[in-house]
């Protein structure tokens, strides 16, 4: 079967593995693991940031993120798109006792000036804003990419109200190898960064939350109480380490054969429309969102639904220039 639901399919090749079971580890819990430390302290150093935290999903270093920077009756500012209300199953509510102002973004990015207007009074009947959460790039936006002069803006508003900026960087690197940020740059910026390293990086679990030494001391004890503290951990620290060393550059190569199926589908009768291509992640409008799907399976092609009217695509290390060709017949078939 060709994989396109996701890009966390992917599997370790041998390289990954033999890093895996090489791994010198410890038990994490109590700060032992060398190999979570060595992937936690390369992942901050990147950014520019002071610490970090490994854990087992980026929805739990979100999680943790704006546990930290909000308490109950708190207010969090994200576009309505956001993973973080859409996918992480109500957390900013079950975990965090806060309420969300749901902005609509242009694919998934929200803009200073909507940030600014989204700002609670200081009135006892609203909740107390407190936290502005970004995500790069956006996976409902088709993988869309931030300008930076923009999160520039909204970081000026919220530093003039006293705020929290979080960044899920689910994807930050599929996003950073396109525009040639400067990765120190998002460090000086956000309060913390969630980064995936088991979607595009290729690793098979593990998201690390990077930022200042306080929100990281204070992100473990939260993570304790998740059920998040993992022991001999670093037999998957181990994969994160070799991801950030070999698979960075090569997501390029996902990105041009996700535009090379998106100028295939614009030649299919089944399509109504398709999202701009900014980086892995395809997003395509048909009329038929449940046949179009059987249709794919039956020939051997796995896509997701993405709404009623929307097909998602997400290319990876695993889809090869022989799936893409193999992919471009099949469209033709459909």
């Amino acid at each position: 079967m060709i994989e396109l639901r996701s890009d966390t399919f992917t599997r370790p090749g041998q390289p990954m593995l033999e890093a895996m079971m090489t791994a010198e580890v410890g038990d994490d819990v109590f700060g032992e693991d060398p190999t979570v430390i060595a992937l936690e302290e390369k992942l901050a150093t990147m950014f520019g940031m002071e610490a970090g935290l490994f854990c087992p999903s980026g929805t739990m270093t979100n999680q943790i993120a704006i546990r930290v920077h909000t308490r109950p009756q708190d207010d969090v500012i994200c576009d309505r798109h956001a993973h973080i209300y859409l996918y992480e199953g109500g957390g900013i509510m079950a975990n965090a006792g806060a309420s969300v102002s749901l902005l609509a973004g242009d694919r998934g990015r929200i803009n200073a000036q909507q940030v600014a207007d989204a700002l609670k009074p200081d009135d006892v009947h609203a909740p107390v804003s407190r936290l502005v959460s970004l995500e790069n790039t956006m996976n409902k936006g088709g993988g869309s990419i931030y300008d930076f002069a923009e999160i520039i803006k909204i970081k000026e508003v919220v530093d003039k109200h006293g705020l929290k900026f979080h960044l899920d960087g689910a994807r930050l690197f599929n996003a950073l190898v396109e525009s040639g940020d400067d990765m120190k740059a998002y460090g000086k910026v956000f309060d913390t960064i969630s980064i995936c390293l088991s979607k595009g990086l290729g690793a098979p679990v593990g998201s690390v939350l990077i930022g200042n030494k306080t929100d990281i001391k204070r992100a473990r004890r939260v993570r304790k109480v998740f059920g998040g503290g993992m022991r001999q951990a670093g037999f998957l620290a181990a994969a994160g380490l070799y991801a950030l060393d070999n698979n960075i550059e090569r997501l390029k190569e996902d990105h041009a054969r996700a535009r090379a199926i998106g100028k295939a589908l614009e030649s299919c009768a089944f399509v109504t429309g398709i999202m701009p291509i900014d980086t892995n992640i395809l997003i395509f409008s048909t009329d038929d969102v449940p046949g179009v799907l059987h249709k794919l399976a039956t020939k051997g092609v796995l896509g997701i639904a993405f709404g009623p009217n929307q097909v998602r695509f997400v290319t990876h290390l695993d889809f090869t220039d022989a799936h893409l060709e193999k992919l471009l017949k099949i469209l033709k078939e459909v």
